[in-house]
């Protein structure tokens, strides 16, 4: 397992820099200083590599947001506030994970996948959120708003690791949260 671990760090450091391009198994294995025995061991090719990347950094953005939340208390927008920012301030925190999960992720046939899945899990745990203020609410309702929010939040993530948005994080979730709490 720890070799594992290691193939995984080594791919997340080489697609973080160059890309899907970057990532071999010759060139996975001399970054971690294994042969290349050991990456058949535990994957039977670079896709699923970079599959097992994608999720050990989605795990980790969502302990992140979870956290997050959890600091933040049972106010709803204080809850909403410290998600947008626990997901911006994750993937800008390190240009790597942005690119895995934001930027690549979009294009990459096995990131796409991947990326998919998560928002699905997302949109379940905006769906399970959203009943903690209006139990018994629209399910339709509810589930339009969570569709929007999740793909708000997609590009909002991509927009911020552009620069589009200026540097100023705070501003940039002080506005998104003036937009998703509008009331109809």
């Amino acid at each position: 397992m720890q070799r594992r671990g290691l193939l995984v760090a080594a791919a997340f450091a080489l697609f973080g820099e160059g890309g899907e391009t970057a990532v071999s198994v010759r060139s996975v294995c001399r970054e971690c200083d294994l042969n290349t025995r050991y990456f058949y061991e535990s994957f039977a090719d670079v896709d699923e590599l970079i599959g097992a990347v994608y999720d050990d950094v989605s795990v980790q953005l969502a302990e992140a947001v979870e956290s997050a939340m959890a600091a933040a208390g049972d106010s709803v927008p204080a809850r909403v506030r410290a998600s947008m920012a626990a997901v911006l301030r994750f993937t800008s925190a390190d240009p790597r994970r942005g690119r895995l999960l934001v930027t690549d992720g979009r294009t990459n046939p096995v990131l796409a996948a991947r990326r998919s899945a998560t928002r699905i899990q997302l949109l379940d745990s905006v769906m399970a959120e959203d009943d903690r203020p209006h139990p018994g609410s629209d399910p339709v309702s509810a589930r339009v708003g969570a569709a929007m929010y999740t793909g708000a939040m997609a590009e909002l993530a991509q927009q911020w690791l552009a620069g589009t948005l200026g540097s100023d994080l705070d501003a940039v979730v002080d506005h998104a949260l003036k937009l998703v709490l509008r009331d109809p």
